[in-house]
């Protein structure tokens, strides 16, 4: 048997909750991929998958398997890359799924001078701050901020981004500046989402100031634009803060105060890493974003 290939088989059953669905993907025939994980489940001893006429999932069994599968067939792949001398010409389409706020502040970017170096590569970019739904979308990469990764993907760290709290001169001047971190309560704060609080850290604890104010937006761009109209306080990340405040149109507060950072991972299913477009690309960002990004306090 061949015990990757049956793996691959495996892991895109697990992944589509359907084993047609996953012999189109692998392009193979259904009776094949039956084959493959009837192998895995007699290999490892035990049933990996609960099957009926309507709906694959997993067993107990399975999630703690799928796990393990993914991360040998990413090692393999990875050995396979280390391995090559050269680097072929690339070609493709990536799918990239990343929040809004990042991708028109910085994903753009890099994309443009990984597109500009590779002629042959298509990004599609898709920007929302909801977590994309990596098989059900098709997605080859999504850019997220989270202290953990789910354990059923592939995960690579890119880099820690810091956070800041800002307001403009302006509002300032009119509303007072908060000394404390409890005085947030009183002024006007602008809300990512369906977020109703803000962290801090304080010495080995957490603290939680509930938060709110007249606006509140899926898009930090929107959040950004009414505090540098006056109107209110804003927490931002610092790849979008800094820029700001070095130009003087939003001041940092409360510098004081410690916000805990976030991660941004690229996260991926293993079949995704077997294009070669897609390793590059993510290899690309980790050169690229190697240096994690500070506040200016």
């Amino acid at each position: 048997m061949d015990r990757l290939t049956a793996m691959r088989s495996f892991v895109e059953v697990a992944h589509c909750t359907s084993f047609t669905k996953a012999s189109e993907r692998l392009n193979l025939s259904r009776l094949q991929v039956s084959r493959h994980v009837n192998e895995v489940e007699a290999w490892l001893e035990q049933r990996l998958l609960h099957r009926t006429t309507r709906k694959v999932s997993l067993t107990t069994a399975g999630e703690a398997a799928l796990i393990q599968c993914e991360k040998i067939l990413h090692e393999t792949l990875a050995l396979e890359v280390a391995s090559k001398h050269h680097t072929p010409s690339l070609s493709g389409t990536i799918r990239i799924a990343a929040p809004i706020g990042l991708t028109q502040n910085m994903l753009i970017d890099a994309v443009e001078a990984f597109t500009d170096r590779h002629a042959g590569v298509n990004v599609q970019l898709f920007a929302s701050d909801h977590f994309a739904q990596l098989v059900d979308e098709r997605i080859d990469i999504a850019l997220r901020y989270t202290e953990q990764p789910a354990d059923n993907l592939i995960a690579r760290r890119l880099m820690n981004i810091d956070s800041v709290i800002c307001a403009s001169t302006e509002y300032l001047n009119q509303f007072g500046e908060p000394k404390e971190i409890s005085e947030l309560e009183k002024h006007n704060c602008f809300l990512h989402l369906e977020k109703t609080h803000w962290e801090f850290i304080e010495g080995n604890s957490r603290r939680t100031i509930a938060v709110s104010g007249s606006i509140k937006a899926n898009d930090l761009g929107v959040l950004v634009k009414a505090a540098q109209h006056g109107k209110g306080i804003v927490l931002l990340p610092c790849d979008l803060a800094n820029p700001l405040i070095s130009q003087g149109s939003l001041t940092t507060i409360l510098n004081n105060y410690q916000i805990p950072s976030s991660t941004l991972w690229a996260v991926y299913l293993s079949r995704s890493y077997q294009l070669p477009v897609v390793r590059k690309f993510i290899d690309f960002l980790a050169e690229r974003w190697s240096k994690d990004i500070n506040s200016l306090k």
